[in-house]
C-alpha cells in the first residue's frame, strides 16, 4: 500500500512539476515553438516577430507581435496572410506530448491575399508537399490521380478581425475588399469544420455561414460536402451539396430575395433597377452544377419573379461576357410593368375636338442587351405587356453583342396569329424594327390596345415592317419607316354612317358595316401615308387616302364615299374629312370636295359661258379679239401693253 501511495505521488509530483514547467516556459519560447509547429502543419513558413506575453485563461495563450504566413512559391513574394497582432491559443497537455494541438488563433486587421493561376489552383490548397520542397530539389507535381497530401492540422476556432482581402484571378485585376470578419471552428481533424464570414462589399454586411463536412478533403483540392447561407440586406440565399475548390459545385440553391436590387447592391452591384415583373421581388429554386469554375448547368429550376412563374433549364458559360443557352415555360405571364407609359412627351394635337396625351419621353434604359449573349426560348400560355395582350406564345431570343433579336414563331392574340419577328438593336444607340404578319386578329382589341383607337372591328390580315431610331418612345414613334398592307372584313366603323350620311347629309355617329377594306402604306419620319385605301359596302364603295403623324398622334384622312346607284347610276360622292388627335378626331363631310367630285360637268358648262360673256364684253368695250387658247388675263395684259406703246410713242413725238 506505501508503494502505491509513493508511485501515485510520484505521478502527481511529475505533472506538478510538468504544469510548472509549461508556467515557466519564456513566452517568447512557446511562440517560436508555435511558429515551427504552424509551419509543420500548414506546410508553409510561419514567422511571428515582436513583443510576446502570456496568458493562462481560460487557454494558455501568447500574445505576439507581427505575424505571417508565406505564400505558395508560384504565387509571388506577398504573404498569403500579414498581421500586425496575433492571439495563439494551444492545448497545455500537448505542449508535454510533444504534438502541439492549437486550440485558438485569433489575428487582429490581417491582410489576405489569395490567388489563383491558370489552372485554377489557389493559393489557400495547403499540402505537406510544400513543407518538403527546397530549391534544390522541387517537388514533381502531382498527377491527376493522385490525391495531395495535407497538413496533419488540428484548430478548435480561428478568428480574423477587420480584415483586408485581396482576391486575383490569373489574368484579371485584383479584387479588394475591407472590414472582413472570419469565425472557423475545426476541432476534429475528421470532422466537420463551421464558417461564419462577414464581408462588406458595398459597406453593408454580408453575413455567410457554412458547414464544410470533410475540410481536409476540401483543403486537398478535392469536393466536400458543404451547407451555406448568405443573408443580406433584401434577401437570402443558400447552397446544400458538393464544392472544390476549382471552383465546381454540384447541388441546391435557393433564393428568397424580399428585394433584389437591395441584395444586389449589398453584393456590390449598385444601380440595378428591376422591372416590375422581371422579379423586384424573386424566389428561385433548383439545381446547379459548376464544372471547373466556368461551366454552369441549371435544371429543374423554378422562378417567381414577382407575380410570374417560370420552369427553366439553362447552360452558363461564365466569362467576362457570359453564354446563356435556356430553355423557360410558363403558364401566365405579366410584364405590364415594362410598359413605358405616362404622358411625358409633347405629344401633338392637331384640329378637331380632343387633344393626346403624347408618347413618353422617358429614357429607355438598353444596357441590359449587353449583359450577354446566347439564345433563350419561351413557352407561355398568356403573355401581358401592358399594351398588348397575348396568349399561347412560342419564341426564341438570340442575343449577339447588344442585338436581340425575337423570333415569334407562334404568338396567338387577339383571336388571331401573329408570327415574324422583332429586333432591338443598342450597339450604336438604340433602334428596334420588325418585319411582322398578322392573320385574322381582331381590329377592335389589337388597336385599342396598340393606339387607344376603338372606332374600328372585324377580322384583319396584316404585315408590317418597321424600323425606329431612338432612346425614347417619343423619339422611336417620330422615326418609324418602314411599310405594310390591310385586308379586313367584314367589319364596322363606329362614329359615322355612310348611309345616313348620302340619306340626311350627317356625317356624326352611327355605325358602318363594311364588306371588305384593303390599304397598303408606307411610313417616313414617323408619319404613315396611304392612297389606295378601298372599302366596299352594299350599294357603296369608299376609297381613302391621307397621312397618320405617328409621332404627334394626330391624323389627316379624307374618306370619298360613293353611292354607286345615284343620280341614275352616275354616283354620289361626299367626301367626309377626318382630321386632328386620334384621340378625338374632328370628323366632317368636305363640301369643297364634293362639289369638285360631283359637280365637274356642271362646274366645267358654267365656265365655258361665262369666259363667253366676259370674251363678247371684252371685244366690245376694248375692241380686243379674244384668242382661241388666250386667257383673258394674257388679252387684258396685251391691251395694256398696246395703249402704253402707242403712249410712250406720242411723248416722243412720233
Amino acid at each position: 500500500m506505501r508503494l502505491v501511495f509513493r508511485l501515485l505521488s510520484a505521478a502527481v509530483i511529475l505533472v506538478l512539476l510538468a504544469f510548472v514547467g509549461v508556467l515557466m516556459l519564456p513566452g517568447d519560447r512557446l511562440a517560436h515553438i508555435a511558429s515551427q509547429q504552424l509551419s509543420k502543419q500548414l506546410g508553409r513558413d510561419v514567422t511571428i516577430t515582436g513583443d510576446v506575453s502570456l496568458a493562462f485563461w481560460p487557454t494558455l495563450s501568447v500574445s505576439t507581435g507581427p505575424l505571417e504566413i508565406a505564400n505558395a512559391d508560384w504565387a509571388g513574394d506577398t504573404p498569403l496572410l500579414r498581421a500586425q497582432a496575433a492571439r495563439i491559443g494551444v492545448d497545455a497537455a500537448s505542449l508535454l506530448s510533444g504534438d502541439m494541438r492549437f486550440r485558438m488563433i485569433e489575428a487582429d486587421a490581417p491582410r489576405i491575399s489569395l490567388v489563383t493561376d491558370t489552372s485554377g489552383r489557389g493559393n489557400w490548397e495547403l499540402t505537406t508537399a510544400e513543407a518538403q520542397q527546397t530549391e534544390a530539389a522541387p517537388a514533381p507535381s502531382p498527377s491527376a490521380d493522385q490525391t495531395p497530401a495535407i497538413p496533419v492540422f488540428t484548430l478548435d476556432r480561428l478568428r480574423l478581425s477587420d480584415a483586408a482581402l485581396s482576391y486575383t484571378q490569373a489574368g484579371e485585376a485584383p479584387v479588394s475588399m475591407q472590414g472582413v470578419d472570419l469565425d472557423l471552428s475545426w476541432p476534429d481533424r475528421q470532422g466537420a469544420a463551421t464558417l461564419n464570414l462577414t464581408l462588406r462589399p458595398a459597406g453593408q454586411p454580408v453575413s455567410i455561414a457554412a458547414t464544410i463536412a470533410r475540410p481536409a478533403a476540401l483543403m486537398a483540392g478535392q469536393t466536400a460536402p458543404v451547407t451555406a447561407s448568405v443573408k443580406a440586406p433584401g434577401g437570402t440565399a443558400s447552397y446544400d451539396g458538393s464544392f472544390g475548390s476549382l471552383p465546381e459545385a454540384q447541388g441546391t440553391l435557393s433564393l428568397d430575395l424580399a428585394d433584389t436590387a437591395q441584395f444586389l447592391a449589398a453584393l456590390g452591384v449598385s444601380g440595378v433597377e428591376v422591372p416590375q415583373g422581371l422579379g423586384r421581388r424573386a424566389k428561385a429554386k433548383g439545381q446547379i452544377t459548376l464544372t471547373k469554375g466556368t461551366q454552369l448547368a441549371l435544371r429543374d429550376t423554378r422562378l417567381t419573379l414577382d407575380t410570374n412563374t417560370l420552369t427553366a433549364a439553362a447552360d452558363i458559360t461564365l466569362a467576362e461576357k457570359p453564354r446563356i443557352t435556356a430553355r423557360l415555360n410558363a403558364d401566365a405571364l405579366d410584364f405590364s410593368g415594362l410598359a413605358q407609359g405616362g404622358t411625358g412627351g409633347s405629344g401633338g394635337s392637331g384640329g378637331g375636338s380632343g387633344g393626346s396625351s403624347g408618347w413618353s419621353t422617358a429614357p429607355i434604359d438598353a444596357s441590359g442587351l449587353a449583359a450577354f449573349d446566347g439564345e433563350i426560348s419561351l413557352d407561355a400560355n398568356a403573355i401581358d405587356l401592358g399594351t398588348l395582350k397575348l396568349g399561347k406564345t412560342r419564341t426564341v431570343m438570340t442575343l449577339d453583342r447588344s442585338r436581340a433579336v425575337f423570333a415569334l414563331n407562334e404568338v396567338r392574340a387577339y383571336d388571331g396569329l401573329v408570327t415574324g419577328e422583332f429586333v432591338a438593336n443598342n450597339r450604336n444607340g438604340l433602334s428596334v424594327g420588325g418585319k411582322l404578319r398578322a392573320s385574322d386578329v381582331e381590329l377592335q382589341t389589337l388597336l385599342k390596345d396598340a393606339a387607344d383607337v376603338t372606332r374600328f372591328s372585324g377580322k384583319a390580315d396584316a404585315t408590317l415592317n418597321f424600323l425606329g431610331v431612338g432612346q425614347s418612345t417619343a423619339a422611336i414613334m417620330s422615326s418609324l419607316k418602314g411599310d405594310g398592307t390591310l385586308k379586313a372584313g367584314p367589319g364596322r366603323i363606329s362614329g359615322i354612317d355612310l348611309d345616313q350620311l348620302f340619306r340626311a347629309g350627317g356625317a356624326g355617329g352611327g355605325t358602318t358595316v363594311f364588306d371588305t377594306l384593303t390599304a397598303s402604306y408606307t411610313i417616313a419620319g414617323g408619319v404613315l401615308r396611304n392612297s389606295d385605301l378601298l372599302m366596299t359596302l352594299p350599294g357603296i364603295t369608299a376609297e381613302g387616302e391621307g397621312k397618320v403623324n405617328l409621332g404627334a398622334r394626330t391624323l389627316d384622312y379624307l374618306v370619298v364615299p360613293t353611292a354607286l346607284n345615284a343620280r341614275d347610276g352616275r354616283g354620289l360622292a361626299i367626301p367626309v374629312r377626318i382630321k386632328g388627335s386620334w384621340d378625338a378626331p374632328a370628323i366632317r363631310a368636305d363640301m369643297g370636295e364634293a362639289i369638285d367630285r360631283n359637280l365637274a360637268e356642271e362646274k366645267k358648262e358654267l365656265e365655258t359661258k361665262v369666259r363667253d360673256k366676259v370674251t363678247e364684253k371684252l371685244e366690245k368695250e376694248l375692241g380686243v379679239t379674244v384668242e382661241e387658247g388666250e386667257s383673258v388675263e394674257d388679252v387684258l395684259q396685251r391691251k395694256l401693253e398696246e395703249d402704253a406703246t402707242k403712249g410712250l410713242l406720242r411723248l416722243l413725238g412720233k
